[in-house]
């Protein structure tokens, strides 16, 4: 049967029009991936890639903040390690004290005058364990702090306790060093056995710190690593494969100009009517 010449439908022409609004919106698409850079630009692109790559991404800013309170915790332990350095200088100084009055040739007044650097000392010891801070917060504290880390899934602490510092306590041991003097050899060999305790406990002290700073510092070296892969994962997922769209931009580009030309083709073939009415 052939085809029927109709005033009140062109088929053809209905035809091409839809395939031209199919090529003209993949067309549409194509170029906001490309412009975009991105696979999925609404959650119509692909619902479930799309909730996977949120997922991913909620993943990645718990791990980079975590990733930030470890390296917090990092400074906080350095700064009182930088602290602690100090004193072990100034307690090895106070040896020195202790160890010069402790000699049976010093005078009274220059026992005197070496307990007055000695008394200096231990000001300045109470004076570090107590202005020393890390963001607005006193370093040396028996309060434990809980650095927290998360991968947006599941949640864990490192505590850190750096504990006081003081003449009487440093770290959670007893020292001795309070109330002591060199203004005798006997003092001062007390206070030089004091002294000795007190250089043990800050060593001590300072390698429980140094042990817990390369505990977090391990943390951050693994959250950095899981950014990577989940980043890499997301990609994955969202990025735009620029190889392929750019040949389905070549693709659509010349159906929308063949169907341009076929939708015009259909239409004037309707003017074949008219012909009969001559």
């Amino acid at each position: 049967m052939g085809a029927t010449l109709s005033l009140l439908n062109n088929i053809p022409s209905l035809l091409a029009e839809n395939n031209l609004d199919l090529t003209q919106a993949n067309l549409n698409n194509t170029l906001e991936e490309l412009s975009s850079g991105s696979r999925i630009n609404s959650g119509a692109d692909d619902p479930a890639g799309l909730a996977i790559a949120n997922g991913l991404s909620a993943n990645i800013a718990a791990l980079q903040q975590s990733a930030a309170n470890a390296n917090d915790g990092v400074g906080a332990l350095q700064v009182a390690d930088g602290a602690l350095s100090q004193v072990t200088t100034m307690l090895n100084r106070a040896v020195t004290l202790a160890t010069e009055a402790a000699n049976g040739t010093v005078s009274s007044s220059q026992q005197a005058a070496i307990d007055t650097e000695y008394q200096q000392i231990l000001q300045e010891i109470n004076s570090i364990g107590t202005s020393t801070t890390f963001n607005g917060t006193t370093v040396f504290s028996t309060n434990a702090t809980s650095i927290f880390l998360s991968d947006g899934v599941t949640n864990s602490s490192i505590g850190v306790t750096i504990g006081d510092l003081s003449t009487s306590e440093i770290g959670t041991t007893t020292v001795g060093l309070a109330g002591t003097t060199l203004t005798s050899v006997t003092n001062a060999t007390t206070a030089l056995s004091a002294i000795d305790s007190a250089i043990a406990t800050v060593a001590a002290a300072r390698g429980n710190l140094g042990a817990t700073m390369n505990r977090l510092t391990d943390a951050v070296n693994v959250m950095q690593n899981e950014v990577t892969n989940y980043t890499s994962a997301e990609s994955a997922i969202t990025s735009a494969d620029v190889g392929t769209v750019v040949s389905n931009l070549s693709q659509y580009q010349i159906l929308q100009q063949t169907g341009m030309a076929a939708l015009a083709q259909a239409n004037s073939s309707q003017q074949a009517v008219l012909k009969l009415l001559q």
